[in-house]
């Protein structure tokens, strides 16, 4: 029970991480043209990273300003949750591991 609760948060740490990476280099390639909104699959895909990123990046959007029009709030976000899974597995995952089994 314990390693399963251990594995569902790792996993979803995990998808938000790379959902965070895929939107952002998915912003940078809108940024250099090098593929539009025009393209159906593309568009969905964004809106759906945006619907689920968004959410996450608007409070440091509000306090990091954009430098040199680069955003850098995805960077930031990146760092507290890895930083949030290694407090993570070090204070609560492995008593829990060993309290449930």
């Amino acid at each position: 029970m314990g390693t399963a609760i251990v594995w569902l948060v790792d996993a979803i740490v995990t998808l938000l991480i790379w959902m965070i990476i895929a939107s952002a280099i998915l912003s940078w390639l809108f940024a250099f043209d090098v593929i539009n909104h025009r393209n159906r699959f593309v568009n969905q895909l964004s809106s759906f990273l945006d619907a689920v990123t968004s959410p996450l990046l608007a409070p440091f959007r509000r306090v990091i300003p954009p430098l040199g029009g680069m955003d850098i709030s995805p960077i930031v976000l990146l760092l507290l949750l890895n930083f949030g899974r290694i407090l993570f597995f070090q204070t609560l995952a492995r008593p829990l591991v060993t309290l449930l089994g």
